[in-house]
């Protein structure tokens, strides 16, 4: 099976998304659409470009001596998540990649798919509790929650404060975030200004 996957960019090196040297996606498509969102371009389904699961998998295995996993924010991931669950399937079986992804989803919301029955309606009859599974057992972090501007705090990769950090493995743990930088702004070969992180700035244009 080979899913295609909307996304919104890509970066090949970054220290702004998780503890070392890190490849980002972002991904294209958000419903939630928090105020206050640094990226309010990635909300429309209809923005970015469109690559193939395998392509992508193989631009972050071809990275592989130079970085220590692969982020994955929005964007929402798990509004695709037969691409993600293929996508983070593939790098946990192939690589020594650690893998964090982001979601605007509250934990509650995701326990509550996990505990779906044929008795229950599905909040989310897109994301089923098998293809929720799926991610959650290929991923080292998951950071959950929708942005509060009310509560932003922009550290150890929170936004704002009433978002949870679910660790999956042993991997990693909270003071690996310390040295996390709250911001970074690079310049792709290509001549692209990305700005990135938790806390990043506005640029005024």
């Amino acid at each position: 099976m080979n899913n295609d996957l909307k996304i919104h960019n890509f970066l090949p090196s970054s220290y702004a998304n998780g503890p070392g040297r890190r490849a980002v996606v972002w991904v294209q498509g958000c419903s939630l659409k928090c105020p206050g969102c640094y990226n309010p371009d990635t909300h429309n389904p209809e923005g970015g470009f469109t690559i193939s699961v395998s392509e992508l998998y193989n631009k972050i295995v071809s990275l592989k001596d130079s970085i220590e996993g692969i982020t994955i924010s929005g964007g929402e991931p798990l509004e695709q998540p037969e691409a993600l669950a293929e996508l983070v399937q593939k790098i946990r079986e192939t690589t020594n990649f650690s893998i964090i992804v982001f979601t605007g989803y509250e934990w509650n919301e995701l326990e509550n798919i996990l505990n779906y029955s044929e008795e229950k309606t599905n909040p989310k009859p897109t994301l089923t509790p098998n293809m929720l599974r799926k991610v959650i057992n290929s991923i080292d972090i998951l950071i959950a929650g929708r942005f509060d501007f009310k509560q932003k705090i922009g550290r150890h990769l929170l936004g704002s404060a009433n978002k949870t950090i679910r660790f999956f493995t042993n991997r990693y743990n909270l003071k690996d975030f310390d040295n996390v930088p709250e911001s970074e702004i690079v310049i792709t070969a290509d001549g692209k200004v990305v700005i990135s992180g938790i806390n990043p700035p506005r640029l005024k244009v």
